[in-house]
Order: structure tokens, then sequence, then C-alpha cells
């Protein structure tokens, strides 16, 4: 694999498209300013996670004595409770109460941009070839600097969507993420139950 390819494939796991209403919606609450700071805190602690994968992900699962399966069922709850609320939105809004009124790490940074599949994808290309690691440290970082520029631009798109296109696509995107979720668990499962076997 070229680092143009695994720059690519990690893009696509990393999903900014689909993750733009998301955090918008979590975020509508903030001023534009803020909502920019915000972004680019939980995009550094996400490039952050990941690298930490990339380079001994595998080390600390071993450590911890947590599997991959573990880590993608749990990151699929997470993700199927935030789609449940974004259809069926609470009048405290999507994450209820947060301190200071903002999101930390939960649940833009981690899973939404450094989820399971992201953290599983680096931590096998670190441990097939872990003689390339600067290579996929380099193709993670292309596929991340992407990514935050799309995710700081989405302030604007709120303000070119506005208001009722913004919920119609939060609606959407919480049922594909419900769906997705539900695989992600699905996934976690059947590897569980295939390495128990």
């Amino acid at each position: 694999m070229t680092i143009l390819s695994a720059t690519l494939l990690l893009f696509l796991i990393l999903d900014p498209l689909g993750n733009v209403p998301v955090f918008l919606s979590v975020l509508k609450p903030l001023s534009p300013q803020r909502q920019r700071v915000v972004i680019a805190r939980e995009l550094l602690i996400a490039l952050a996670v990941l690298m930490l994968f990339l380079w001994c992900g595998k080390f600390a699962l071993e450590a911890m004595h947590l599997r991959q399966e573990s880590v993608s069922i749990a990151g699929g709850i997470v993700l199927f409770l935030i789609g449940i609320r974004m259809i069926f939105p609470r009048p405290e809004g999507l994450m209820g109460e947060i301190p200071d009124g903002e999101p930390f790490i939960v649940p833009l940074a981690i899973p939404l941009v450094a989820g399971p599949s992201g953290m599983a994808a680096v931590m096998l290309l670190g441990s097939k070839e872990p003689e390339r690691l600067g290579e996929w440290s380099l193709a993670l970082l292309l596929a991340w600097a992407a990514t935050a520029a799309i995710l700081l631009a989405s302030p604007l798109l709120y303000r070119l969507l506005g208001r009722r296109a913004l919920a119609a696509v939060e609606r959407l995107m919480g049922m594909l993420l419900v769906a997705i979720s539900v695989q992600m668990l699905l996934d976690g499962l059947a590897a569980y139950l295939t390495t128990a076997a």
C-alpha cells in the first residue's frame, strides 16, 4: 500500500462529510468563533489518539487485556445513543447537560473523528508493516488535514443551509448513524464469537 492509497483509505474512514451534521448539531449553542476553537481542539485530540493507536495501540490493548472487538462494540453503543438523540432531539440538546456548554473529547474527537474503525485501521497499518510507521504517520496527517479543513468549514455550511435544512439533515444522519452503529456492534460481536468459538 502506498502513502496515497493509505491517505485515501484513512480519509474515507474518518468520514468528515458524514460528521459535518453531527458537529453542527452538537455545537449549535456556541458562537461561530467558539465553534472553530472547539472543532480545532477536538480535531487535535483525535489526531493525538489516532497517532497513539498507530504507534502503540496494539501494546496498550494487550496491557489492558482489551480486544479490538470490545473497542468496536463500545463505539457502536455510543454512536447508537447519539443517533437516537439526533432522530428524537431533546430540549437540552444532543448531548444533554454539557459542562461549560461545550463538548470535550466525547463525542466529537472520540468516537466521531477517531472512531473504532479509524483506530483499528491505524493499528492494522502499524502492526502489519511496523518498519513503515513514518509513512503511515504521514498518511494519517494528510487524511487528518483534509478532514480538519472540511470540519472547520462546518459553521459556514450552517449559515448556508439554514435551520430547517440542518434539522432535516440531522435526522437523516441520525438514522444513518444508528445503522452504522448497529453494524459496528454486529461486526464486534461477530469477531468476538468467531475468536471465542
